[in-house]
């Protein structure tokens, strides 16, 4: 891993990515992160809205970037995440 896109420390797995995004978008939607499954639809299961994934981009954006220098959404690619599962796989091809 080339040393200016990672920080030291152990890879962020797909389960933890999942729990920080379900930890998160709980919070913004002030729901139980239980309630929050990897097949959810932002929009219609979970009544997200724009807002909220704005939110959701930039708390993990400043979380993930703690663990990786630099981590990023490309704004181009927001409208492609419709569900959590879009999301998550989305973070772990951006840290992998």
């Amino acid at each position: 891993m080339p040393a200016e896109t990672h920080v030291e420390g152990t890879p962020v797995g797909r389960d933890e990515v999942l729990g920080i995004i379900r930890e998160r978008l709980a919070d913004i939607l002030e729901i139980e992160p239980s309630a929050i499954s990897e097949g959810a639809s932002f929009a219609d299961d979970l009544n997200a809205d724009s807002l909220a994934l704005i939110e959701l981009v930039e708390a993990l954006e400043e979380e993930l970037g703690e663990r990786s220098v630099g981590f990023r959404f490309d704004d181009d690619d927001l409208d492609d995440l419709r569900s959590v599962r879009d999301a998550v796989d989305y973070v772990v091809s951006r840290l992998g």
